[in-house]
């Protein structure tokens, strides 16, 4: 099935992010409008992806953060606010971005998508990383500057502007896309 050619990808929108181990009060100010965005792009048909950390133990990642988003675990679920519904697609990573062995790039082949809309945690880290793959796949990138978050304003601040920097991303907000 070929949907028109923009994919949502939320990234690491879980449980162990906004609540537990990771725990990041600022993503919560996020959720109203990444919903608003789910919402829309999927009536458009738009594919949605959910990219969540699905750690084995023993993962690198780990080594910097401590056990968190285990595989099957309650704390590597998307938080309830953001349920994944009928025909998204949820795909489990190890690694900071959502293309790195989780199959994102074949996916978006796949449904012939030329964009990808970025949104989640953190700007700084997993959005970059994500981006990075993006562009070097060579997908035009969307960040929504108000459905991304990170630990503080300036990681989020030198996030965005490392995106629009290095990848030329565009960057505006979930209002404008909507428009």
């Amino acid at each position: 099935m070929v949907r028109n050619k923009y994919a949502v990808v939320v990234i690491d929108m879980l449980e162990d992010f906004v609540y537990g181990a990771l725990k990041n009060d600022r993503a919560k100010r996020i959720i109203p409008n990444i919903a608003k965005l789910l919402e829309f792009a999927r009536a458009k048909d738009w594919l949605v992806v959910y990219a969540n950390d699905a750690h084995l133990p023993g993962d690198p990642e780990e080594k910097v953060w401590g056990t968190h988003a285990l595989a099957g675990s309650p704390g590597a679920q998307v938080i309830k606010e953001l349920d994944p519904k009928q025909g998204d697609i949820v795909l489990g990573k190890r690694t900071y971005s959502a293309f790195y062995e989780t199959g994102l790039d074949l996916l978006l082949r796949q449904h012939e998508i030329k964009t990808v809309i970025l949104v989640g945690q953190h700007t700084h880290i997993c959005v970059r990383h994500t981006s990075a793959d993006a562009f070097a796949k060579n997908y035009t990138v969307v960040v929504l500057e108000d459905c991304v978050e990170s630990f503080s304003d300036k990681d989020h601040r030198e996030g965005l502007s490392y995106l629009k920097m290095c990848y030329g991303a565009t960057t505006t907000t979930v209002k404008k896309l909507l428009k």
